[in-house]
């Protein structure tokens, strides 16, 4: 069997038994097509090359050393935002979908803007500046 055949035939198994950790790893897995980019962190900024968006409008920014993603999604007016995909309930990760994000372990959910649209979380997600650079976005991550 090949890969892409095996992701496709294993994905349901992957949404009923993976947890909030898991299912944002398996990038062949889970509601939309986005590209997963690990990097390092250059003094306090991440660059993203643009072409990391030929899948789709999210990329799911892997730094190298966090523990948490950074959802860099572009807007229909071609301008880019960056969420922290860390809950703001009670610190999990956030599992990302094609119009929201939400949380596994007590099922908040926040909109592509990162406001709660679901409790028990209150607070908005943290959002991180974006330039662009000719080819590259930076994410200005002390902001």
């Amino acid at each position: 069997m090949q890969r892409r055949q095996f992701l496709k035939s294993s994905c349901n198994a992957c949404l009923l038994a993976a947890t909030g950790f898991l299912l944002p790893a398996l990038s062949g897995c889970g509601p939309g097509a986005y590209t997963v980019f690990n990097t390092d962190i250059k003094e306090d900024h991440i660059e993203v090359p643009v072409d990391s968006f030929a899948k789709g409008p999210l990329v799911l920014v892997r730094p190298k050393g966090w523990y948490y993603s950074i959802a860099l999604r572009k807007k229909e007016d071609n301008t880019y935002s960056a969420l922290l995909l860390k809950c703001t309930h009670q610190d999990n990760q956030l599992t990302a979908a094609s119009s929201n994000y939400s949380c596994s372990l007590h099922g908040s959910t926040f909109n592509i803007d990162g406001q709660v649209t679901k409790g028990p979380a209150e607070r908005p997600l943290k959002s991180y500046p974006v330039t662009q650079i000719n080819n590259q976005l930076i994410i200005n991550t002390k902001a």
